[in-house]
């Protein structure tokens, strides 16, 4: 009668801990293919937001079902008055340099707040007095509608108390400033020339239009990466297995060798 060797609990856990591995990349590569095409719609209805023609940033009943998802980068109009006396800069890198982005409440004609990023400006801008007629007559913003960026930014955390801003934190500006009823998103303002000379912001800024709307879309490359280890763990099994086939053939052959050597004696 053949003898088989058996194969060794170390053997079977070995293969078994292979199979999940090669179970579990698989699926993580299907995810991130499956990520990959919700990001590229993504992109895609960004794009068309960005280039849609304005329409009204939402009044203060909408605020509460305000998403990035549904939302973020609409390209939005507002009308009102700014309140400069309430000018907030934020650190910013921009294409043309380092500086600061210039922060300003608008106030819409039922009182409600929106916070416009009217544009980048040099570290040493200094705005020119606002007319008359800007502080009482409206005036009409377009631009991208952002969401609130609370915390900080640039490593840095803000610092209300000094005035010190590395990011857009809508809440925590109106909070420094005393605001009321202001929009939990701010808007970017477009190039608009009739916009910068409107406020007196004087010729060299600040420079809106500057907004940079990137997103990562490394998915591929994820799942390509995730689908290789897999075949990886193929391969290490086909080892495994060769292997498993070697020793058992080289067993076989040794007993066989052995009948036979009994039956000559």
């Amino acid at each position: 009668m053949r003898m088989k060797q058996p194969r060794s609990i170390a053997r079977l856990a070995l293969l078994s801990g292979l199979a999940i591995a090669f179970i579990g990349f698989v699926a993580l590569g299907v995810w991130q293919l499956e990520r990959r095409v919700w990001k590229l719609d993504l992109i895609q209805r960004v794009e068309s937001r960005i280039h849609a023609p304005p329409i009204a940033a939402p009044w203060p009943a909408a605020w509460p079902s305000i998403t990035a998802a549904h939302d973020e980068y609409r390209h939005v109009e507002v009308l009102g008055r700014y309140l400069p006396e309430a000018d907030t800069r934020v650190q910013a890198v921009t294409a043309i340099g380092a500086g600061d982005w210039l922060l300003t409440p608008l106030q819409r004609r039922d009182g409600s707040i929106v916070l416009i990023n009217r544009g980048f400006v040099a570290p040493d801008w200094v705005p020119d007095p606002p007319s008359a007629s800007a502080a009482t007559s409206d005036i009409r913003v377009t631009g991208l509608l952002r969401l609130t960026e609370p915390g900080g930014g640039f490593l840095r955390n803000n610092v209300p108390a000094e005035d010190r801003w590395y990011s857009r934190d809508v809440q925590a500006i109106a909070a420094a400033h005393g605001l009321q009823r202001v929009a939990p998103y701010f808007i970017d303002a477009d190039a608009a020339e009739h916009d910068r000379n409107a406020a007196g912001s004087g010729a060299d800024g600040p420079v809106g239009g500057l907004t940079v709307v990137r997103f990562r879309n490394q998915h591929l490359q994820y799942a390509l990466t995730w689908i290789a280890l897999a075949l990886m763990v193929v391969a290490g099994v086909w080892r495994v297995l060769r292997e498993d086939r070697r020793r058992v053939h080289s067993y076989t052959r040794s007993a066989d060798v052995g009948r036979d050597g009994s039956r000559q004696d």
